[in-house]
Formats: structure tokens, C-alpha cells, sequence
């Protein structure tokens, strides 16, 4: 590991060697001990989990989940050396000897290899600590395959994932690893890396104030993707005093792609951000999560069927008109395509956004169901049955049946449930939108009931 960074007086300077420009700029400013990590300060601080691993002298096995830029290779790498100089009765040389593969390269024969050579190191006095990058990559059999060798200690296994572990990863791997979690890096990380590239070039970066704004936006909490921009900003050949503007940013060099894997733990989480604002009668955050699926690759129809799915359950009767509207959107969409189609898709965001809201017909149908299956026995009622034999006529079915459009009010007020079952209520209208009139009927008939019973 480079030990890029020496302490001085409490002061971090940059070796010489380490200026060449041969390795990238995100590489040669790689810490060099967890306290000059950024932007993890819950783990690295003093009172943080990792700390409490090296004042403890032991390492558990244990995940890191965070976003790209993060730095979990760092701290992987990190820890294994703080604990090593934490080994106070080891004599001479490492206790924790470090081993990298990553699950996108590595197969089962690789994880043999790497499993015989731990056996080695272990009958050696010494322990190996394998960090496995994007594990999550691993199928079922092969995370499997870690579990007697974290069992017997033959391994410390430090896995690196930006996905969700609990959606990712065997619970028989998650029980035997602590899982930490690391933040994409905030405003002031980011600056210090800022700091941190000025003193190895030894000039601040040639970008305006607005630029440098712009590129911590566009950042998105990466440091390697800050790092790797500033990189070609000081690459090129520029007039002296002369400095990349925004503009110059947003035209000239690599934007960074939208954080998003339709198959993986953002997808779900921003389409639950998105039905939860929707829900919340929040039409600007529900049009942010929207726009954040859209640009990070999201299939528009998806995203339609989905508000199909919220105009029933959150908006319901309280707009009868808000399911007809939603599937117009998105039929509008289906015949412009992308990108015009799109706008149709956001006009369906706002207008649940702004609707009123009830479930009453979602938490109806769920009670409904649930007593329907509890009662699927019973018969309804022979009044409201149909006669199209004489034997079933001889039984009753349909005698007493009353034609509701020939009562004074249309109503007639019989029992529609089975004979001996008593009548629920499923449907309680909310007091919002149309729902308002339907309550309004509904207590109407009641009262007719009440005085034909």
C-alpha cells in the first residue's frame, strides 16, 4: 500500500515519488490512514465502529456498503494496516496479511486457490483478510462457499457492495458479517479533495467559482469521479489566467452518469421516494423522483403502470377521474414515444400529486377478500338468485326478489350478504373530493334500510 500521505507536525504532505503522473490522480491521494479519510467519520472518528475493531486488537468479518467513490476499497485496505500496527505481541512482521479479488473477475477455482492459500497463511501463526469488491456478484453457491472458512477463522472476509445487502447477499453470510454503512461524500469532503489535489499540484484548480460548484453537483458524492475530472482540468494546456467556466464543463467533458440500476436496491428506493410523494400530496418532489428514474435509464412504461397503480390505491374514488386520466398519459406516451411521450407521463405525476386522496377502496377490497376467503361457503341468499328451471323455481330461488327500479326511491333495501352472515362494512368513504358524495348516498340508503327493517 502507498503511504501517500506522512505525518509532519499533524501536517499531510505528498512524496515526490508519488508525482510522476504514471498512476491516476485518485490513486496517488489515497489515504493513508483512516484518519485522513474523508466523509466517514462514523466509522473512522475516534468513537467510530473501526476504531473500536483496532483498540479491541480483533477483526470481525464484516460488509461495506456505500455508493461509487465512497472509499471502501481505502478503508478495507485501511483497517488492515491500523490493525496490523495495533498487534503489539507480534513480534516481527503482519498478523493480518491482506488478499484482493473481485467477484466480477473470480470464479469457484479462484476461490479454491485463494482458500488453500489462507489455509497456509493460518498454519503460519497468521490470519488472512480477503477483501472481495462487488461481492454482491457472487451467485448463492459461491457466497456459500465463504461460510466454513469465516467458521473456522481460516478468513476475515471484508466485502465492498454498492447494492443492498439484504437483497443481495445469503442471510447466512449476512448473519456471520456486521454490515457498514458508508455515505456518498457530503460538501465538505468534497472540498477537501479540492484542498488535497491543490497541494500535490501545488495550484488550485483553473476553474471558476461557478465551475467548481457545478463539478461538486455533477460529483454526485463520488470522490474518484471529482478527482478524475479535476485531473483533466489540470491536464490541459490553458492561456495563463484563463479558467474553465460552467459551460466549459457541461460541454466539454464527461458527465457523469445517473446513479441507478433498474435491477438493484435504486430502483426500489426510488420508486418508493416517488409513490411516497405522490401519496404525500407533494407534486415537486413526486416530479424530482420521477426525473431522477427518467435520467437514470428507468423504462417510462414502468413508471406509467406503477401510476396506474397509485390512482387506484392512494387517489381512488375521491377523483373517479383520476385512473381515466393517468392511462390517457400514458397511452399519449405509448403513440409520441420518448422523448416527447415523457411530458404525458409527468402531467399523470401532477395530477395525482395534486388530487385528493383515499385508500377506501383499497382497504375495502383487502377486507373483502380477506372475509371472503373465511366465508367462501355460504350461498347467497335465494332471493337473488336466478329461476331458469322449474325445479328451481320450486325452490324458491328469486320468489321474493325485489325489483329496486320499481320502489319509490330505487331502493329496496334487501339483504345482499348470505343468509346468517352479519353485514359488514368494507367501504368507509373518506371526507375528501367525490368521496364526500358518496358517503352522502351511502348514509341515505342506510336510512332507508333502517326504516324498511
Amino acid at each position: 500500500m502507498s503511504d501517500l500521505f506522512k505525518e509532519t507536525n499533524g501536517d499531510m504532505h505528498t512524496e515526490q515519488s508519488d508525482l510522476t503522473g504514471a498512476r491516476p490522480l485518485s490513486d496517488i491521494l489515497r489515504p493513508a490512514s483512516l484518519l485522513d479519510v474523508v466523509g466517514q467519520e462514523q466509522l473512522t472518528g475516534e468513537d467510530g465502529v473501526l476504531n473500536s475493531f483496532i483498540r479491541a486488537q480483533f477483526l470481525p468479518s464484516f460488509l461495506l456498503w456505500g455508493p461509487p467513490g465512497c472509499g471502501k476499497t481505502t478503508l478495507a485496505r485501511l483497517i488492515v494496516k491500523a490493525a496490523n500496527e495495533s498487534q503489539s505481541h507480534i513480534d516481527a512482521g503482519a498478523f493480518y496479511i491482506f488478499e484482493e479479488i473481485s467477484a466480477i473477475f473470480s470464479g469457484v477455482a479462484d476461490l479454491k486457490k485463494i482458500f488453500q492459500k489462507a489455509q497456509t497463511i493460518k498454519d503460519n501463526g497468521q490470519q488472512m483478510v480477503l477483501f472481495v469488491d462487488e461481492i454482491h456478484r457472487f451467485n448463492k453457491a459461491q457466497q456459500d462457499s465463504f461460510l466454513p472458512y469465516i467458521e473456522k477463522g481460516t478468513i476475515v472476509l471484508v466485502g465492498a457492495t454498492t447494492e443492498n445487502p439484504s437483497f443481495n447477499l445469503n442471510n447466512a453470510l449476512l448473519s456471520r458479517c456486521r454490515v457498514l454503512v458508508l455515505n456518498a461524500l457530503d460538501r465538505e469532503a468534497l472540498e477537501k479533495l479540492f484542498d488535497r489535489a491543490a497541494e500535490h499540484y501545488e495550484r488550485d484548480a483553473p476553474i471558476t467559482v461557478d465551475a467548481k460548484e457545478t463539478l461538486i453537483q455533477q460529483s454526485g458524492g463520488d470522490g474518484r469521479y471529482l478527482l478524475n475530472r479535476i485531473e483533466e482540468i489540470m491536464a490541459l494546456s490553458l492561456e495563463e489566467g484563463e479558467l474553465i467556466s460552467k459551460e466549459d464543463l457541461q460541454t466539454k467533458f464527461a458527465q457523469k452518469v445517473a446513479l441507478y440500476d433498474r435491477d438493484g436496491d435504486q430502483h426500489y428506493n426510488l420508486i418508493s421516494a416517488l409513490h411516497k410523494s405522490v401519496r404525500g400530496s407533494d407534486p415537486d418532489a413526486a416530479l424530482y423522483w420521477f426525473c431522477r428514474m427518467l435520467a437514470g435509464g428507468e423504462d417510462p412504461l414502468y413508471l406509467g403502470r406503477r401510476l396506474i397503480r397509485m390512482a387506484a390505491e392512494d387517489i381512488g374514488l375521491a377523483d373517479a377521474n383520476a385512473l381515466g386520466v393517468v392511462e390517457s398519459c400514458v397511452k399519449a406516451y405509448e403513440r409520441l414515444g420518448s422523448p416527447e411521450g415523457e411530458l404525458s407521463l409527468a402531467n399523470a405525476v401532477v395530477y395525482l400529486a395534486s388530487a385528493p386522496k383515499s385508500n377506501a377502496v383499497y382497504k375495502a377490497y383487502k377486507n373483502a377478500m380477506k372475509e371472503a376467503k373465511n366465508t367462501s361457503h355460504l350461498n347467497p341468499p335465494k332471493h337473488i338468485l336466478n329461476a331458469p328451471t322449474k325445479m328451481m323455481k320450486e325452490q324458491d330461488y328469486g320468489r321474493y326478489y325485489i325489483y329496486d327500479h320499481d320502489t319509490p326511491n330505487a331502493f329496496s333495501g334487501q339483504n345482499y350478504f348470505p343468509d346468517g352472515m352479519e353485514r359488514p362494512q368494507f367501504y368507509k368513504p373518506v371526507e375528501r373530493g367525490f368521496e364526500r358524495d358518496i358517503q352522502k348516498r351511502l348514509d341515505y340508503w342506510q336510512k332507508l334500510r333502517q326504516k324498511q327493517s
